[in-house]
């Protein structure tokens, strides 16, 4: 961790010791996350920061032998999934907090740990899945030196490769049992769509039509177990003069002769929410996972979409999971606002307790911690916006306040853990998450209401916040803060030079500050997806300085903390050093944190702890 100071910023006051002693155990509570269940049914593998770093652990789920740890020392370890005849285990790392990431293999007993793809630093694997054919995976490479990535067969045991798929930036979503025919997913950030790719000819079909008034995006294609037919995730053509109608539902694609695709059926969809996950069982019902206003709901249908019926869940989020070979049992990632990711046994179709994996984290103490409040309000034209409330224990009237961004954009702000949130509240600050135009969960057209020069009206849900907060009395005017990570740093930067007078102090963390810049310094296969988001860097580069905080700098009069992970290669962290150079050159108020070894999520469990001390200060001095 470096810090670099500006003279005029005042030596901190520090934190009161319980203040800061209640930080350090949220903001140090370790979580388990992305379980992938042995084929056997008798142990899991999953990813744990336990130790400081997330790391890879196997564990039994009666828990009578502490959990293994299989990856190496040092290893940053991203997701793992384990192979359908249950002798390896593929997981992703990502070296020195770098998005870059690589795939390594390593069988369940810890022996013949190895590096599998990505070797190359330049290059970026993300991950796929097991084959039906013994030691086969299957991933999608970026090289690095251009927008593409390719979608790979790789041999865990030969090392053997062959590239199944290229031409565009692919993501593969699945591959059929003879290995023939690939679903990935292609296309810019707002546009993605589901092909299907013919192995032998690189031939590629979109499932799916797109346009309006039709199908407008697609996701996670996966074939039907008769080979006859594609499931996926797409977001269902909207309704005329019917605000978020379009939502994303379950089709079904026919697939013909040559497997040519057919006309999309909607089998499954729901007007309040959108389809997360699916999983099509065995006896032909369907596991859907729904985000209605943030919250997971999870429902067993049947295919022509009727309800047979809903399955309680312990926590109000769920990120992942992972289903029983039976269908029957689902081992669930788990988090809410009181637990950080947690694993627990969620019955599907029987009334079973629920319980966490004894191998979970132990949580933070609750009476350290609150439970938001979903708020909805409008913005200035009108539109319907919402958010999450944090309010201290005891506060009944304004307090000082923080609106926190969420990144993305097309993030939302959902009832998880949040330990920056947390500790803003330990600290006494109360705290509103909003879920501006632009953020996800709201349908397609909501998402994209902020696309390229549209942003504008997304910039001025800002303000329309904080009249909210304090017309409602939640906020006192002149002592409002504004805090973000990634896009939210951004955003933060924005509306502290916009409108400088609107909040006394801010904080963006690994935030871009000029758009022409993170363009030029981003990895290419980002820079060509967040074309259709931002614009283009040639094209539109009167717009990108129109949209970008940098060439505002001069506006800014709050003082601001820029904080950065310094090996961060999505959003570099020349975005943080150059916003603060040239804030230090203009004598505004100013401190760079940057946290050593992090990339651009902050994972090392001292980094997490300063940060969130570093925010939590830095609030409670400003406002």
């Amino acid at each position: 961790m470096t810090d670099v100071l500006h003279p005029a910023v005042p030596p901190r006051a520090g934190l009161p010791t319980e203040v800061r002693l209640a930080i350090a155990e949220i903001a140090g509570a370790p979580g388990a996350w992305c379980p992938s269940l042995a084929p056997t049914g008798d142990r899991v593998a999953y990813v744990s920061d336990r130790s400081g770093l997330p790391r890879l652990e196997v564990a039994t789920l009666d828990q009578q032998l502490p959990p293994a740890v299989l990856s190496g020392s040092g290893e940053e370890v991203v997701s793992v999934a384990w192979s359908p005849d249950g002798a390896w285990l593929a997981y992703l790392v990502s070296p020195g907090g770098s998005i870059c990431a690589q795939l390594w293999a390593v069988r369940p007993d810890g022996t013949d740990r190895h590096l599998v793809a990505g070797e190359d630093p330049r290059a970026t694997v993300f991950a796929g899945g097991w084959t039906a054919a013994p030691g086969h995976y299957v991933c999608s490479i970026a090289s690095g030196d251009g927008p593409d990535a390719d979608v790979v067969l790789v041999d865990v045991v030969s090392g053997a490769r062959r590239t199944l798929a290229s031409g565009g930036f692919l993501s593969v979503t699945a591959v059929a049992a003879d290995e023939r025919t690939v679903l990935a997913r292609r296309g810019p950030r707002g546009h993605r769509h589901v092909v299907l790719v013919d192995v032998a000819t690189g031939v590629q079909r979109r499932l799916l039509p797109l346009g309006a008034p039709g199908w407008q995006a697609s996701e996670d294609g996966r074939f039907a177990p008769d080979g006859g037919a594609v499931y996926l995730r797409a977001a269902l053509p909207g309704l005329p003069d019917v605000p978020r109608s379009d939502r994303t539902g379950l089709v079904r694609v026919p697939l013909g002769e040559g497997r040519v695709p057919g006309p999309g059926e909607v089998l499954i969809s729901r007007p309040d929410a959108d389809l997360d996950a699916y999983a099509v069982r065995g006896d032909g019902t369907v596991l859907c996972v729904w985000n209605a206003d943030g919250v997971t709901e999870l429902e067993v249908r049947d295919l022509d979409g009727r309800l047979r019926h809903a399955v309680p869940l312990p926590q109000p989020v769920m990120p992942g999971w992972s289903l029983s070979a039976d269908g029957g049992t689902l081992l669930a990632e788990l988090t809410g606002p009181a637990r950080p990711r947690s694993l627990w046994w969620v019955p599907v179709d029987g009334p079973a307790p629920q319980a966490p994996l004894p191998s979970t984290p132990r949580p933070p103490d609750p009476h350290l911690l609150v439970t938001p409040v979903r708020l909805r309000y409008p913005a200035a034209d009108g539109t319907g916006l919402d958010g999450w409330l944090y309010t201290p224990p005891g506060v009944t009237g304004p307090n000082r306040t923080v609106v926190s961004f969420h990144g993305g954009p097309e993030g939302q702000e959902r009832p998880d853990f949040s330990p920056v949130a947390q500790s803003l509240v330990a600290a006494g600050l109360t705290v509103f998450a909003p879920n501006v135009r632009g953020s996800g969960g709201h349908g397609r057209a909501f998402t994209a209401a902020d696309d390229l020069g549209a942003r504008e009206a997304s910039f001025a849900d800002v303000p329309a916040t904080v009249d909210h907060l304090v017309a409602a009395d939640i906020a006192l005017p002149g002592r409002l803060g504004a805090h973000g990570w990634s896009y939210g740093g951004y955003l933060t930067l924005v509306a502290l030079t916009r409108w400088p007078d609107l909040f006394a102090a801010g904080a963006s963390l690994a935030g871009m500050s000029d758009l022409r810049t993170f363009f030029a310094g981003t990895e290419p296969w980002m820079a060509a997806a967040s074309v259709t988001e931002y614009g283009d860097p040639v094209a539109d580069r009167e717009l990108l300085a129109d949209l970008s905080p940098m060439t505002a700098l001069h506006r800014l009069t709050a003082p601001v903390l820029l904080a950065h992970g310094d090996r961060d290669t999505n959003v570099p962290v020349l975005e943080s050093v150059q916003a603060h150079q040239e804030l230090t050159a203009l004598g505004a108020p100013a401190e760079l944190l940057l946290l050593r070894g992090e990339g651009h999520t902050v994972v090392g469990r001292g980094n997490q702890l300063a940060l969130s001390e570093r925010v939590a200060e830095w609030f409670d001095r400003w406002l």
